[in-house]
């Protein structure tokens, strides 16, 4: 279900980590060494403010991502970016093959880009944070709206192509996959919050992914959660079990 609260318990260090994406702060998550070796600066798409954008833009660096579950995307038809690209390559051939496995990964988690439609360019960390909140909005109302209703809202509020790139998590989350878009609805669903969230690869001065270490010192200096991956997953392992 989207965003219903359980009554099925989660351990301390998720609840308090949930609790402060629901207070509008960030998190962090790391995934793994055998996978990106990433660590993702996070936060609650329905709380997106544009001091949050630019805590993301500055601090951590890496691309700024709303992921939403596989459930809400379909439930709004909407396509992989792969798809995309495999229909239209009857028509332009030179796209033909561009769409390949990650190297980290079976597939790409990419789906389109959207602009909220009261934006003037989208960039700025005012409109993302628009773009990004109104998401969050939809992923909030999707207990309540029918499909058509959710459907309509969706391409009332937004234009695309834009400046916020959409992710899909699995269908089966991180029994299926384990990358920050999976470990983060899990962790929504798990405590019952809206299934969006915005994510951000965190990275060093030295150009490539900032260590682990680093990424958890700066989460300690300024007071929010640091995450596992695996911490995640066993959980839901054991929640979704239940």
């Amino acid at each position: 279900m989207l965003g219903v609260e359980s009554a099925r318990p989660i351990p301390a260090t998720l609840a308090a980590a949930a609790e402060s994406l629901a207070s509008g702060e960030p998190i962090l998550i790391y995934d793994s060494a055998d996978r990106e070796g990433e660590t993702d600066l996070v936060f609650l798409s329905e709380k997106a403010t544009p001091e949050l954008v630019r805590l993301a833009r500055k601090d951590a660096g890496g691309l700024i991502c709303t992921a939403i579950s596989d459930e809400l995307r379909r439930r709004l038809d909407l396509p992989f970016y792969s798809e995309l690209l495999a229909l239209g390559a009857r028509q332009f051939p030179s796209v033909a093959g561009l769409s390949e496995r990650p190297r980290y990964d079976r597939r790409s988690a990419f789906g389109i880009t959207i602009n909220h439609r009261t934006n003037f360019t989208g960039i700025p960390d005012n409109d993302r944070a628009q773009t990004i909140r109104a998401v969050g909005g939809i992923a909030a109302a999707a207990t309540r709206l029918a499909d058509p209703a959710l459907i309509a809202r969706f391409r009332s509020e937004f234009v695309s192509p834009g400046h916020v790139p959409l992710l899909y998590s699995a269908g089966r989350l991180v029994h299926e996959r384990k990358g920050h878009t999976e470990l983060v609805i899990s962790l929504a669903r798990m405590a019952g919050l809206s299934e969006s969230a915005t994510v951000s690869e965190m990275l060093g001065d030295s150009g490539g992914a900032r260590a682990p270490e680093a990424a958890e010192r700066y989460a300690r200096e300024h007071g929010w959660p640091f995450l596992e991956g695996q911490t995640i997953v066993r959980a839901w392992r054991e929640w979704s079990s239940a």
